[in-house]
């Protein structure tokens, strides 16, 4: 058990039936009444972020989340497969608890699979990623300094926005969390 006076960002807690990670936190003491604590907490499994207010003293479970090193291997229609490193199990996932969290992962790469008390609820990718450039207009060469942008279809279906003068083909960096453009990766 933790009580909302011991809160930090990061922590997940369990109430209402949910599990939650505290994006946010202020300890607030006004001149008069009593002391509570002011939180930002966002819904692990549906994503939503809820503002909410707690006593100090006010006690909830603290949500254990497993992350497990996997490899994603393919999708099957409504179900996708993934393979432990170091067992070598497979597991299957359905689509709608994967969500968009693959949206930039090719098939063979390595993602952490979030699950509480065995319950698999999201998949977390790497943070930065290399894919190619399957479709975009053709670049200008030297039209750099307008910052000017085009969208690009990348090999995983995702649609990104590129600077002018990339051409297909081109590998590029891509923040997963963000889905923006950082940059032509390095050969």
């Amino acid at each position: 058990m933790i009580s909302a006076g011991e809160f930090r960002n990061g922590i997940t807690i369990e109430f209402d039936g949910d599990i939650y990670v505290i994006v946010e936190f202020q300890h607030v003491k006004p001149g008069k009444g009593a002391a509570f604590v002011r939180t930002k907490v966002k819904n692990l499994v549906t994503g939503s972020v809820l503002e909410k207010t707690f006593r100090p003293s006010e006690k909830m479970a603290r949500a254990h989340i497993d992350r497990k090193d996997m490899q994603y291997m393919y999708n099957d229609g409504n179900l996708y497969y993934f393979m432990d490193t170091e067992s070598f199990e497979q597991m299957e996932i359905n689509a709608s608890d994967v969500g968009d969290a693959l949206k930039y992962v090719k098939e063979n790469e390595q993602v952490k699979v979030m699950s509480h008390n065995g319950k698999v609820f999201g998949i977390e990718p790497p943070m930065f990623v290399e894919l190619k450039v399957v479709e975009t207009e053709p670049g200008f060469k030297g039209d750099t300094a307008t910052g000017a942008t085009k969208p690009a279809t990348l090999e995983t279906g995702a649609v990104v926005a590129v600077p002018l003068f990339l051409n297909i083909d081109d590998v590029i960096k891509v923040d997963t969390r963000t889905g923006e453009y950082l940059g032509r990766a390095q050969s």
